[in-house]
């Protein structure tokens, strides 16, 4: 079966599914195949569940004839998705934005959809499901009535964003910002630089616009190697407002107009700002852009503010590097408060550079204000000996807490996804 007659199976499904355990009648599944798992074992299953098809390995047991046999399952989900990128409009082609970057990917990406959505039918990457196997699932999910999507890519290794951009074919493309992370995967910071740049690079190949913070002058050298003319975000125009603890949230003036939102951190402005941006160059008027960002609810454990019984926390415990680290640190620095702690878990996938990076993230510490401060990892233990109170892991944290319960704090919460710092909030 070639890829038109698997489209019209497609088209014809109630959408893609590539887990037995949730499939729907009437979708269409894809055996994926992984170091600790084979979806070829449950396609059968998937079949008597209502799956109109299950694409699987030429080898895969059983003799249904539902079954399509193919090379390789996951290069065929991305043939699919590729395919219906440039199909799923008949009479116009589908403006799609393409998204990366180290940090506020997520964030920047619900933004965008929120504002966007005050005008237009958007179609946006769930999650944060932007891999090899979630781009193509977000792609997927288009419709035809769809106006505008918004497609969020990650990458952790060199070229880990080709797939990616074969895939969603962007015709617009942003870069949040280039920091320091996963450098065990790319090398180095330079590393990390190439890496995202594939999406400029794939941009300028095939003639598209990209949004840029002009304020980075890291992108912006970026842009100009690949001699891309920007829409520029960000050069003048507004205030950004002090935090206190009745006005806790990150406030932006735009001259008499104040947008008030529910994100925690003025590292979030080049965020909202690029959402504002976006959405006036499709055409949304601004005051139904700013409405719709003020109106947007952080979730995932990403810049929120929660008020418990006994503390105030922010809790950006999703992931941590060297960037995201700083930023979140120097926010919780302006906040005025009369009793501030900090837990903190590993910053992960750093490599050779890891030790440096936690010591100098400890000077930081050392420099602040703060009544407490816990670390929970290895790396952590290792760069931070005695001085200050280091857990195996965040349930270990827990168990302390539990035991000698903080009152009246503001309480800062953060670290790499491996630490699972988010475990840490009920016992504050």
């Amino acid at each position: 079966m070639d890829i038109k007659e698997l489209y019209k199976v497609f088209r014809s499904s109630e959408g893609v599914n590539t887990d037995s355990r949730t499939l729907r009648s009437g979708e269409l599944f894809f055996a994926l195949r992984g170091e600790n798992f084979d979806g070829n074992l449950y396609a059968e299953k998937a079949l008597e569940g209502g799956a109109v098809a299950a694409v699987v390995n030429e080898d895969a047991p059983g003799d249904d004839p539902r079954l399509v046999r193919v090379s390789s399952p996951l290069q065929t989900l991305k043939e699919l998705a590729a395919y219906h990128r440039e199909n799923v409009l008949t009479d116009k082609r589908l403006p799609v934005i393409g998204l990366t970057g180290t940090n506020g990917k997520t964030t920047t990406k619900e933004l965008i959809r929120s504002a966007l959505s005050a005008k237009f039918r958007v179609s946006a990457t769930e999650g944060n499901l932007n891999n090899e196997i979630g781009v193509p699932l977000s792609v997927l999910k288009i419709r035809p009535e769809t106006e505008i999507a918004i497609i969020e890519m990650g990458a952790s290794h060199p070229d880990d964003l080709v797939p990616l951009l074969e895939v969603a074919r962007p015709d617009y493309g942003l870069i949040t910002n280039v920091g320091k992370a996963h450098l065990l995967g790319f090398g180095s910071y330079e590393g990390v630089k190439r890496a995202k740049g594939k999406l400029y690079d794939y941009i300028a190949a095939n003639g598209g616009t990209i949004f840029l913070n002009a304020g980075d002058k890291v992108l912006a050298e970026m842009a100009s190697e690949r001699g891309l003319s920007p829409v520029l975000y960000g050069n003048s125009g507004y205030e950004i407002l002090p935090v206190t603890v009745s006005e806790p949230f990150l406030r932006i003036s735009f001259g008499d107009i104040v947008l008030r939102t529910n994100l925690v951190g003025a590292y979030n402005v080049p965020n909202v700002l690029a959402a504002l941006k976006i959405a006036d160059y499709f055409g949304v008027p601004k005051e139904d852009a700013m409405a719709a960002i003020s109106a947007y609810v952080p979730s995932n454990n990403r810049s929120q503010m929660v008020k418990t019984e006994r503390n105030i926390v922010i809790e950006d415990a999703y992931n941590a590097n060297p960037s995201s680290m700083k930023v979140a640190l120097s926010n919780f620095e302006s906040i005025v408060h009369p009793r501030k702690a900090v837990c903190l878990g590993n910053m992960g996938e750093l490599g050779e550079d890891s030790g440096a990076e936690h010591r100098a993230l400890l000077e930081i510490l050392s420099s602040m204000a703060l009544d407490h401060i816990f670390l929970v990892g290895e790396e952590f233990r290792k760069t931070a000996g005695d001085r200050y109170p280091c857990f195996v892991s965040s349930d270990e944290l827990k168990e302390y807490l539990e035991k000698n319960p903080l009152s009246g704090a503001l309480v800062l919460v953060k670290g790499s996804r491996s630490t699972r710092m988010e475990r840490v909030l009920p016992a504050l």
